[in-house]
C-alpha cells in the first residue's frame, strides 16, 4: 500500500471547478483547495509501472483539490479483496475494476453509489453513448470508463510486407489472400502465443463479434444461447481458415503452442542478443492488443510506427466495425465528497493526460486531446475507441473465471484442443458448453 503525497499549491487566482473541467493541459498548476484536510481511498488492480503512473494522475487531483489520496494495489485478486473490505464496513472510497461483471455484481449487491448525479453530464459531454451504457447496470450510471485497450488489432513487420508487396488488408478474404502471398515469398505470415490460451480466446471473440453480431455476443455471454449454437461452430470453422493452416504458422501448431504471448511479439519484431544483435522477426504479423506496442519497444529494437505497425481486425461478411475491448471502470463505494470530485475528476481528460503523456495508455474519453499520447500508433488505437462502431468487452472476463480465465481448463484449454484439430468443430463447441455448464454449478 503506497501513500501519495500532497503537494498543495497556492495562487491569487481561482480556477475552474473539477465539474466542468475538460480543458487545457496543465491546467493542474493551481487549483481550488476547497477538500484541504480531507482524505480518501482508491483502490485497483495496478502495480509497478502502472501503479506510478496512476499515483501521478492522483498527485494532479491532490494539486487541484488539497484532497490527500492513499492508493491501494489489491493485485489481480481484486474481486475478493474488495468482498472482505466491503463486508467488513471498510471499503475504499474509490475502486477501478477491471471486470464489467464485477462492476454488476457490486451494483446490484448495493455496494456501490449511482453516478449520474456526480458525473452523468461530463460522461454525456466526454463520452460516446455507448461506454456509458457499458458503465451501467439495469439502466443506471454507476461507473465511468477510465483506460482501456483496444484487442481488435493486428501487428505486423512492415519490411516483411514490402518484401511481399502487400498492403493492410480490410477484410478477411485478403487477409487470407495476404498471408498466401507471404508465405508464397518464403515469409511465415502468422504467430501466436497460444500457450497462454487467452490470445486464443482473443481470436475466437473478435471472429465472433463479426460473424454472429452483437446481439448473439451478448446472448452467448449471457448463456441466453448455448455454445452448442451454430454461431459458434460457424465462428469456429470461420477462424479455422487462418489458423487451421499450419503452415502459416510459426512453427506450425506445434510451435505456436508452445509460444506466450510475451515471446509471439519478439517472433514477429526480433529481440537482438549479444550473438544477434540485429536479430529479425520470423514471423509477419501477431494479433493482439495496443499493449502490444509496449512489449514491441521493451523487448526488441523495432520502432513502432516506422518498423512495426498495425491494422484494424478484418471485416468478415461486410461486418461493421467493431472493437473487443479490456479496461478499467472507477465506481463510488462511499458517498464521501472526496470520492465523489475524484470519479468526476476521472471522467474529464484532465485525469487522463499525465498517464496518456507517460505512454502505455488509451482513454476512451473523447475530449483528450491526441496531442497527448506520445506517438501516431498511440492515437490511432485510441481513435478507434472513441469514435467505435460495435463495442464489445473481452468475453473471457465477462463470464465466470473458472471457464474464461483459468490455464488448463474452459475456453483456454477446449480452444487449445481445437487448433490440434481445427475441423472438429463439433467436439470444441460440445466441450465449450460442458465447460461453461460447469463454471454455471461452480
Amino acid at each position: 500500500m503506497m501513500r501519495v503525497r500532497r503537494l498543495v499549491m497556492t495562487g491569487a487566482a481561482a480556477v475552474v471547478l473539477l465539474a466542468s473541467a475538460c480543458g487545457s493541459r496543465g491546467a493542474d498548476e493551481g487549483g481550488v483547495q476547497r477538500l484541504k484536510g480531507q482524505r480518501l481511498e482508491v483502490a485497483a488492480v495496478w502495480s509497478g509501472e502502472e501503479q506510478a503512473n496512476f499515483e501521478n494522475v492522483l498527485r494532479r487531483f491532490e494539486r487541484r483539490t488539497g484532497a490527500e489520496v492513499r492508493f491501494t494495489s489489491t493485485g489481480r485478486n481484486i474481486a475478493t479483496v474488495l468482498g472482505s473490505r466491503i463486508q467488513g464496513g471498510d471499503s475504499p472510497d474509490v475502486a477501478l475494476l477491471p471486470q464489467p461483471g464485477l462492476l454488476g455484481d457490486l451494483a446490484r449487491s448495493g455496494a456501490l453509489e449511482p453516478i449520474e448525479p456526480v458525473a452523468g453530464p461530463l460522461v454525456g459531454a466526454n463520452y460516446a453513448p455507448v461506454w456509458r451504457e457499458l458503465g451501467s447496470v439495469d439502466g443506471t450510471l454507476y461507473g465511468v470508463w477510465f483506460k482501456a485497450a483496444n484487442k481488435s488489432t493486428v501487428w505486423y513487420r512492415t519490411k516483411a510486407f514490402f518484401d511481399a508487396g502487400v498492403a493492410p488488408p480490410k477484410t478477411w478474404e485478403k487477409f487470407q489472400e495476404v498471408s498466401a502471398r507471404l508465405a508464397n515469398k518464403g515469409l511465415v505470415p502468422l504467430v501466436i502465443g497460444a500457450n497462454d490460451g487467452w490470445t486464443l480466446t482473443d481470436w475466437f471473440e473478435n471472429v465472433y463479434l463479426r460473424t454472429a453480431g452483437p446481439e448473439k455476443y451478448d446472448q452467448l455471454v449471457s448463456r441466453r444461447i448455448p455454445w452448442t449454437d451454430d454461431s459458434v461452430k460457424d465462428a469456429l470453422r470461420t477462424l479455422g481458415q487462418m489458423l487451421g493452416r499450419s503452415e502459416w504458422l510459426a512453427g506450425g501448431v506445434d510451435g505456436v503452442l508452445a509460444t506466450t504471448f510475451e515471446r509471439s511479439v519478439v517472433e514477429t519484431f526480433g529481440q537482438p542478443t549479444p550473438d544477434e544483435p540485429d536479430a529479425k522477426g520470423r514471423a509477419a504479423m501477431t494479433m493482439e492488443g495496443s499493449f502490444v506496442a509496449a512489449n514491441i519497444a521493451h523487448d526488441t529494437r523495432t520502432e513502432v510506427g516506422t518498423d512495426a505497425r498495425f491494422f484494424d481486425f478484418p471485416a468478415i461478411n461486410k461486418s461493421k466495425k467493431s472493437v473487443i475491448f479490456g479496461g478499467d471502470v472507477a465506481v463510488l463505494l462511499k458517498g464521501s465528497e472526496a470520492g465523489r470530485e475524484l470519479i468526476k475528476f476521472l471522467a474529464t481528460p484532465l485525469a487522463a493526460e499525465p498517464w496518456a503523456e507517460a505512454g502505455g495508455f488509451i482513454s476512451p474519453n473523447r475530449s483528450v486531446d491526441p496531442a497527448a499520447y506520445p506517438d501516431l500508433t498511440t492515437r490511432q488505437l485510441a481513435r478507434a475507441l472513441v469514435e467505435p462502431g460495435v463495442v464489445r468487452f473481452d468475453l473471457s472476463d465477462l463470464v465466470p473465471a473458472s471457464f474464461g480465465a483459468t490455464n488448463g481448463q474452459g475456453m483456454y484449454q477446449v480452444l487449445q484442443d481445437w487448433l490440434r484439430n481445427p475441423a472438429d468443430v463439433d467436439t470444441a463447441a460440445a466441450q465449450l458448453e460442458a465447460a461453461a455448464l460447469a463454471a454455471d454449478g461452480a
